[in-house]
């Protein structure tokens, strides 16, 4: 039997005239309404096909850096395996290396008069920018990571600077010294997402915890085994080091410089992204807090605003403040 949206509705109790403002991307939905509708919708198998609701097809491009990063990898299955198809979008993928502007630019210059649509965790780099500028007509939306002076409908993610910022008010409580060293490390500062963490890190050290020093950051290039050597060598070198904050990925090279040294106990360790790895080392003891952002959300909506722009509908920018949820041992939530 074809699902209707009575059946959505239902299943997920809200209105039917809840999932038709839904399905059709309308504002006037809370974002965790719309959440849980779009995963009941799709769990039942509901797609529009009554002729009042039928959406013109759209494809839309998502570039995404490739590599080892959990979160990232999360979030390209969401793109891929989420909500487009409940939607009429079709989703292509393109993976690149993830610090190479020069290889962005040219994925971007390759996909012009061949989208309708490109979502995009940019570099911010003059070559990515004139890239994106040279799109003309194309909506462009950024991701995790923004980038400025460009045409863009908008940016979904959080609110870097401020993720930063509560990533030293935790470290900051909890190193319990009059004086003391914390270290950080970085994908890459060529992300403004990653160079906006930094900034609010330092800035609420300095108002808040002077009395912590910040030895030079470490860039990692996400990287497992480049983290590790990184962190192992900083352990050695930094006997009164108290504190590490990573605003990128290599969460799982850092964790294992750690509990090798002994030091996980002493040493305050805190990151980004609740990922099968990080639920293990915050349950062992070897971090302490994962500052979370939702990669099902940022899939959702920026396929929603994408597909909006490319039908000439409004675009509502609400829900686009994606928020963050801090996670300690004792509230990690269920899979």
């Amino acid at each position: 039997m074809k699902v209707t949206i009575a059946d959505v509705a239902r299943e997920a109790g809200v209105s039917t005239a809840t999932v038709d403002r839904v399905v059709n991307g309308r504002n006037g939905v809370r974002l965790q309404t719309r959440d849980r509708v779009l995963t009941i919708a799709q769990r039942l198998g509901y797609t529009i096909s009554d002729p009042g609701q039928s959406l013109s097809p759209v494809t839309l491009d998502f570039i995404l850096p490739g590599g080892t990063n959990t979160y990232l990898n999360l979030l390209a299955r969401e793109l891929e395996q989420g909500c487009g198809p409940l939607l009429g979008v079709t989703v292509r993928l393109h993976r690149i290396e993830g610090f190479n502007p020069d290889l962005l630019a040219q994925t971007l210059q390759a996909l012009r008069g061949n989208t309708q649509g490109i979502g995009i965790i940019a570099l911010d780099h003059p070559k990515v920018r004139e890239a994106i500028r040279d799109l003309s007509s194309v909506p462009v939306l950024t991701m995790v990571s923004d980038i400025s002076d460009v045409p863009r409908i908008g940016y979904i993610g959080i609110d870097n600077r401020a993720a930063g910022r509560l990533a030293g008010h935790l470290l900051g409580r909890f190193i319990q010294k009059q004086s003391a060293q914390v270290a950080m490390f970085a994908g890459s500062l060529s992300y403004r997402g990653h160079e906006e963490r930094e900034m609010g890190f330092r800035h609420i050290l300095a108002e808040e915890f002077p009395e912590l020093t910040v030895v030079p950051l470490r860039e990692n290039q996400d990287d497992f085994n480049r983290s590790y050597t990184e962190a192992k060598a900083l352990l050695s070198d930094s006997p009164d080091l108290s504190g590490i904050y990573n605003i990128g990925a290599g969460n799982r090279g850092i964790a294992q410089a750690l509990e090798e040294s002994g030091r996980a106990r002493e040493v305050v360790f805190i990151g980004h992204e609740l990922t099968d790895h990080t639920r293990r080392f915050l349950l062992a003891g070897l971090m302490d807090a994962v500052i979370d952002q939702n990669p099902r959300l940022e899939a959702r909506e920026s396929i929603i605003a994408l597909s909006r722009a490319v039908r000439g509908q409004p675009i509502y920018r609400e829900p686009w403040a994606i928020g963050v949820q801090v996670i300690f041992r004792e509230n990690i939530p269920p899979r």
